[in-house]
């Protein structure tokens, strides 16, 4: 089963599904969206002047989902 992801921009949900159905989505490729949800894009993103405005990814995982039960 292939890893979901979301991705926001600020609290707005731009794409939600697989790295390859986001970056249809997107215009982007996969490997961009891939890439948004690594530790240094996000040490980069912290960095900028308005951090919220940046599009930022969430690797849905199923082990995250079992430990809030």
């Amino acid at each position: 089963m292939a890893a979901e992801f979301a991705i926001y921009k600020g609290d707005e949900m731009l794409a939600l599904g697989t790295a390859k159905e986001c970056a249809k989505k997107l215009g982007v490729t996969k490997e961009y969206i891939y890439w948004l949800t690594m530790p240094t894009a996000k040490r980069r993103f912290a960095k900028r002047m308005h951090p919220e405005r940046c599009t930022v990814g969430v690797r849905l995982d199923k082990e995250d989902e079992d430990e809030d039960i």
